[in-house]
């Protein structure tokens, strides 16, 4: 005795067997795109992160990085001044300024990004300011903080410009 099939499970059954057939071949083609671009990056020696160590072995007495300009004082020769110290913890250094005597410091700490930190001082936007921040894995400048003097010139200020973390691929990421 024979049997009678809808014609909605054979058009079923052949897209089933269709899609069984194209996911096996899929599978078991090679492609020419690398094999571990999609492997976790715990798996991945050539992204493999290495923290800094948490202290110092030689921390330098003088300034890392300097930023200064000569104000507009007429009769004595000041400047804006803003340099940069290492601190026995490696991913903190301390900021002193200057202007025309007026005096102030500030803590900067850098996120560690796997690379031995680079800490960099830039011009600001303003006439007597400092933007500082760090050169990132890929060499990208990063802002942290702005040190700048008040229109009045009465005050030195040092505001957070931007926070950030590090992700699973060791990038930066603003927060």
């Amino acid at each position: 005795m024979e049997q009678i099939v809808p014609t909605h499970t054979r058009v079923i059954s052949t897209i089933a067997s269709a899609f069984i057939l194209f996911s096996s071949a899929a599978c078991n083609s090679s492609s020419s795109q690398p094999a571990d671009t999609d492997t976790p990056l715990a798996k991945r020696p050539d992204l493999m992160f290495k923290r800094q160590p948490e202290a110092r072995e030689n921390v330098k007495k003088e300034a890392i990085a300097e930023y200064r300009i000569r104000t507009d004082n007429k009769l004595n020769e000041l400047y804006f001044t803003v340099k940069l110290y290492e601190t026995p913890v490696t991913m903190k250094y301390v900021a002193k300024v200057d202007f025309e005597g007026l005096t102030g410091e500030d803590t900067v700490k850098l996120p560690d990004c796997g690379i031995t930190p680079h800490p960099v001082l830039q011009k600001g936007p303003e006439k007597y300011s400092c933007i500082v921040g760090l050169m990132d894995n890929n060499n990208t400048f990063r802002q942290l903080k702005k040190v700048y003097v008040t229109d009045k010139g009465q005050e030195l200020k040092i505001t957070t410009l931007k926070h950030y973390m590090v992700t699973e691929g060791y990038r930066l990421v603003p927060q």
